[in-house]
């Protein structure tokens, strides 16, 4: 198969620095897009991969999961896109589309495994791929995603993330006016959930360890702000949310948030993938309460999602980075000193 080289940057073992390379990517076949890289957001799965921290990561690895770039070529057979479309790329280029999970519009649940936007096993060229860490990227039409024009470019790049991590939930359990919301953690997650939350009509209570965090919460959507480390608060809180998002990264005690759901409800973890600590039985039965979990979203609803956007004019808050700075930026994002995602301009990596 033909390919073309271009710029990226990538770290070729778990210690290293990223550091310009060269990559190879496919030449178009009948139903790609061929797509110039604008913009890449900076997700903490980046770095999770290029330090090998879930122990899967094959080198060198090249991140990005949040692209949005223009169409700049299309093979014979796409009917989707036009060249100069403003397109998107979340964290999915593939999938095997004949399952269950593929059939119900939930590639990400693909159960012959997705094919994810770098260190996924690469079907066309051999290897693994590459993410957007670099000047374009070649995917088949049905996971490409349409950007709505009206919203900023820059901004809507952690949609595809992010975005999608905190709209999926809020969405596959109905949220909807009225409805009493927690967001617990303030960070790249956190923010969108206040804006999606916010934005369906929901009222909206950042739950939060820091009380600092009160001025931007409010600002960015909540109505309320509740501080988890205070038991009074906690208390006058309790039974009464119809639906909690914990968008907090690392394992905790859940416990607490659990007691403040209502009868029925449902507290949903997108961000801690490791273990969590003891739950108490006692908390779910008396309460009918439950615990789940949320992936991204399918490929049809990042689309509603970006809809969404575009409808109620939502984008990240985000700060942009050169490509040249991309190792800081990965030391900030550790240390939580971002509000509240960054973005890589790729123009730097083109000159």
């Amino acid at each position: 198969m033909k390919t073309t080289k271009h710029k990226a940057y990538g770290a070729s073992t778990n210690t290293a620095d990223l550091e310009l390379m060269e990559i190879d990517r496919r030449e178009v076949g009948a139903n790609d897009v061929k797509i110039d890289i604008l913009y890449c957001g900076i997700c903490h799965s980046d770095i999770h991969q290029v330090r090998n921290d879930w122990k899967n990561s094959k080198y060198p690895v090249v991140p990005g999961h949040e692209i949005i770039g223009r169409v700049v070529e299309l093979g014979s057979e796409v009917t989707k896109y036009k060249q100069g479309d403003l397109v998107g790329v979340g964290c999915m280029v593939d999938s095997c589309k004949n399952c269950d999970s593929c059939h119900q519009d939930l590639e990400q649940f693909c159960i012959n495994g997705a094919t994810f936007t770098y260190n996924s096993p690469d079907k066309h060229l051999g290897g693994h791929t590459f993410g957007g860490y670099s000047t374009g990227v070649t995917v088949n039409q049905d996971f490409v995603l349409k950007i709505p024009e009206n919203i900023d470019a820059r901004g809507a790049a952690p949609l595809l993330c992010a975005g999608i991590t905190t709209f999926s939930p809020l969405n596959h359990w109905n949220v909807k006016k009225g409805d009493k919301v927690g967001i617990v953690g303030l960070g790249g997650l956190g923010h969108m959930g206040v804006k999606f939350a916010n934005a369906m009509g929901a009222h909206v209570v950042m739950i939060t360890t820091s009380p600092n965090k009160a001025e931007d919460a409010k600002r960015l959507g909540a109505h309320e702000v509740l501080i988890s480390k205070d038991q009074e608060q906690m208390s006058a809180h309790a039974n009464s949310f119809d639906f909690i998002l914990n968008t907090v990264p690392v394992g905790h005690d859940i416990n607490p948030y659990v007691n403040l759901l209502k009868i029925d409800a449902t507290m949903v973890l997108v961000g801690a993938v490791e273990p969590l600590g003891s739950v108490n039985g006692g908390g779910l039965i008396m309460g009918r309460k439950r615990v789940a979990g949320s992936l991204i979203g399918g490929i049809k609803e990042t689309q509603e999602m970006l809809d969404f956007c575009g409808e109620h004019n939502i984008t990240s808050d985000v700060e942009m980075v050169n490509m040249q700075d991309v190792n800081n930026a990965f030391e900030r994002v550790v240390a939580a000193d971002v509000k509240y995602r960054f973005v890589i301009d790729m123009e730097s990596l083109k000159n």
